[in-house]
């Protein structure tokens, strides 16, 4: 997943205003096999209830009033956090429904970068959130996916489902269109204010046609980072007159039938379009980094199945006749030259919020790869906690570290969880900054956390969420081993396949026997969603 996550591919979170990856595919990475670790308890039983910590004897929990951007993944988990918390919570959403990335658009200059054929790259019993689980649903009219690997509409409304059943529907303003976030007073916000600055929104009501504002205790951005495209710089693509497009706006493979298609991408995006154009055009020629890093036994697999799919180097120039001339090991005499029709860019997003006035002290670097700062991805430490983000890291479990995010968030904001001082949370800023910058990590990979950091910011942050049951470990680290073998295959294979442990076998079995349980009661109350109460509901 994600992505994650995930086939998503650089898929991302939702209402930004101006949309804001690697894309929501993330080649079974921690954006997406990570994708979507769910924490219900090790008691399978339990998994009927959702967690919430009991409140400090010593700290009345302090009530505020929250404004959220975006109704995806990310901004969803966070919600459901800020309303158990007990803040009085608006959800702003440009869409007409929930689900951000998700929500399938087939005009592709709109906000979603999902495409027509997308499957998540991990299985749904990863996806789910604390306390409702991504179960298989009836439905009367037979439209719902059952598969374990669902497609991207399965996905969407999983996450409507989520919000019927968590109450969020009546918190969220659809076709509501962020314009401006600022501050009330004529200095920023800092951090340890007693009480809270004012924040004022300016938003549009895109039905009515009405831009009003409105005052706000605090400010959750939860946009994402899928919509805005990041373009790679090459020798000629202003010459290069033939079609050239961003993955961002690629949604069927039709337009490309009896093409020659250059794919510039090989991450979990490329790959799958890649896969995708295969099916209607002549050829199709993946033009990656490192042809090394590329060529892993499921890519090895796959281009020994399809005669006429390619892997190259980078691309080095487009030419205005058409041809796309690849990188040689040997230099220029060494060069691949292909005529091409089309040129697809699968290079990744920028990160944008153009809402948020510049005194904010919010910066995002000229390749968009990078915000700063940031203290633990979620809040600049001179605004803490009034001004807050969810979703920016790329290669984190979802929904499991939205859940956290939006945890620690809810409980700063109502004193429960005080933040350290502003100078400490800057120094840790800058310290891992310079700690990458010694390791050579370029900056986008800041947001690329490795298992070991989301457990510590569990484990500091949100410690009483239960942890993730052992054996959906175990099938992340499967479902990752399948992908790695065959890129093509892993999402349909039998899940009695002789890889998975005794251990993940009993685990699916008490999860589908949940998912019967929760069928059983679907049925029971006349299908649809399960009713408020019922087994599904909790899962």
């Amino acid at each position: 997943m994600f992505c994650s996550i995930t086939s998503i591919t650089e898929v991302r979170s939702s209402a930004e205003q101006q949309p804001i990856t690697d894309r929501c595919v993330a080649g079974i990475q921690w954006s997406s096999m990570l994708l979507l670790l769910d924490q219900t308890m090790q008691d399978p039983s339990s998994m009927s209830t959702a967690v919430t910590a009991p409140a400090s004897s010593e700290v009345k929990p302090a009530s505020r009033k929250v404004c959220l951007i975006g109704a995806g993944y990310a901004g969803l988990a966070a919600a459901r956090e800020l309303r158990q918390e007990g803040h009085a919570v608006t959800v702003l959403e440009q869409s007409a429904d929930v689900g951000g990335q998700w929500l399938y658009d087939h005009d592709p200059n709109g906000h979603s970068s999902i495409y027509a054929s997308l499957r998540v790259l991990s299985p749904r019993e990863l996806m789910g959130f604390s306390g409702f689980q991504f179960l298989p649903r009836n439905s009367s009219n037979g439209g719902r996916d059952a598969r374990r690997f669902p497609g991207h509409r399965e996905v969407q409304r999983f996450l409507r489902d989520f919000c019927d059943a968590s109450g969020l529907l009546d918190s969220i303003r659809f076709r509501t269109r962020v314009l401006r976030v600022s501050s009330m007073t004529m200095a920023p916000p800092r951090h340890g204010q007693e009480e809270p600055p004012k924040w004022v929104v300016k938003a549009e009501d895109q039905a009515a046609g009405v831009v009003e504002e409105e005052v706000f205790d605090a400010v959750v951005v939860a946009t994402g980072h899928y919509s805005h495209p990041r373009l790679p710089r090459i020798d000629g693509m202003a010459e290069w007159g033939r079609r050239q497009l961003h993955s961002h706006w690629y949604r069927v493979p039709e337009p490309f039938r009896g093409e020659t298609v250059v794919i510039v991408g090989s991450g979990d995006s490329g790959r799958d379009i890649a896969l995708d154009i295969l099916a209607v055009a002549k050829e199709v020629h993946i033009a990656a980094k490192s042809t090394e890093a590329a060529a892993t036994m499921a890519m090895r697999k796959t281009l020994a199945r399809h005669p006429h799919l390619h892997l190259h180097p980078q691309v080095r120039r487009l030419c205005a006749d058409g041809q796309v001339v690849f990188s040689g090991a040997g230099g220029e005499e060494d060069s691949v030259v292909v005529l091409a029709d089309s040129v697809v860019y699968c290079t990744g997003y920028r990160y944008s919020f153009p809402f948020l006035d510049a005194d904010h002290q919010i910066a995002v670097d000229e390749e968009g790869g990078a915000v700063a700062p940031l203290f633990e991805h979620t809040f600049p430490p001179s605004m803490a906690p009034w001004l807050s983000f969810v979703g920016v890291p790329r290669k984190v479990p979802v929904p499991w570290f939205f859940e956290a995010q939006g945890r620690w968030i809810a409980r700063a904001l109502s004193g429960r969880t005080p933040l350290p001082p502003e100078p400490e949370m800057t120094r840790r800023v800058q310290e891992r900054r310079r700690a990458m910058e010694l390791q050579g990590v370029p900056v986008d990979r800041a947001y690329h956390l490795q298992p070991q950091e989301v457990l510590e910011f569990w484990e500091k942050y949100c410690g009483d969420l239960p942890p993730v049951e052992e054996w959906k470990s175990e099938l992340m680290e499967a479902v990752s081993r399948d992908f790695e073998d065959d890129m093509e295959t892993f999402r349909d294979r039998a899940d009695d396949d002789d890889s998975l442990s005794e251990n993940v076998r009993m685990g699916l079995q008490r999860w589908y026997g949940l998912s019967a349980q929760a069928h059983q009661d679907q049925d029971l109350g006349g299908g649809g969603a399960a009713a408020p109460g019922t087994t599904a509901d909790q899962l």
